[in-house]
């Protein structure tokens, strides 16, 4: 979502045990992986992934309205985490790949498992799939590019109308989620305030989507017209 965790591991992890000697190679990763997971960025980036479960089974499993309320408030929880994370991971200057790479699966995650749920439920259908199916495709869509850019190790930052697209997708899936459980809000229901910003997310989608796949194709050409490498050299290394 918008404020992504790049979460580094600070030197003072480093290959010496508590008694001074160098530690073995796999037990100094071991304690290097199992410091990484337990710093607090990651472990809210964590259990964001563990909300998705517990989310999808309230809305499917419980009966309206605590059903509803109940999935509204970890969701709620997990939308939070999406901020925290990756402030606190600069703050404290805990940025590593390891956040890098769980962050944007975190969210793409959460994304795809509640409008598939949302789907599953009745919250809505027909021509209201639409922007669903907008959301998920621009999902894959800048998951390929960033995969491919990784690879030639160029970045694509996010962009201030994305971030704006996230915020009213997000607050679009919590009205939905509520649904038929939630007060009016003047002519209109929770679910039909949660359908119109659905659609206002999908046209920010499509617009955001755009504008990635045409920073994506350029760097693209570029890496087409450059020489290829010397040979014996090495292409770089995928940091995904």
């Amino acid at each position: 979502m918008w404020l992504n965790a790049h979460r580094r591991l600070p030197p003072a992890l480093g290959g010496m045990t508590g008694t001074g000697a160098v530690a073995p190679h796999g037990i100094q990763r071991l304690a290097m992986e199992t410091f990484l997971l337990t710093q607090l960025p990651n472990l809210l980036t964590l259990s964001r992934i563990a909300a998705i479960p517990v989310v999808v089974c309230l809305m499917l499993f419980i009966e309206a309205p605590l059903g509803n309320w109940l999935a509204f408030s970890v969701y709620c929880y997990a939308s939070i985490t999406d901020f925290f994370d990756g402030y606190l991971a600069r703050a404290w200057d805990m940025q590593s790949s390891l956040g890098r790479f769980l962050d944007p699966i975190a969210d793409k995650l959460l994304i795809s498992a509640l409008l598939l749920a949302l789907v599953g439920v009745d919250r809505f259908n027909g021509i209201h799939i639409l922007p669903a199916a907008v959301i998920l495709c621009r999902e894959i869509l800048v998951s390929g590019l960033r995969e491919f850019l990784a690879s030639a190790r160029v970045g694509l930052p996010v962009s201030t109308l994305a971030k704006w697209k996230t915020t009213v997708q997000i607050l679009a899936l919590g009205f939905l989620i509520v649904g038929p459980a939630g007060p009016a809000f003047g002519p209109l229901t929770t679910t039909q305030v949660g359908l119109y910003g659905l659609w206002i997310a999908a046209l920010l989608t499509l617009v955001t989507g755009f504008d990635y796949l045409i920073a994506g194709l350029r760097h693209i050409r570029r890496a087409d017209s450059s020489p290829p490498p010397a040979a014996g050299g090495t292409q770089g290394a995928e940091n995904r």
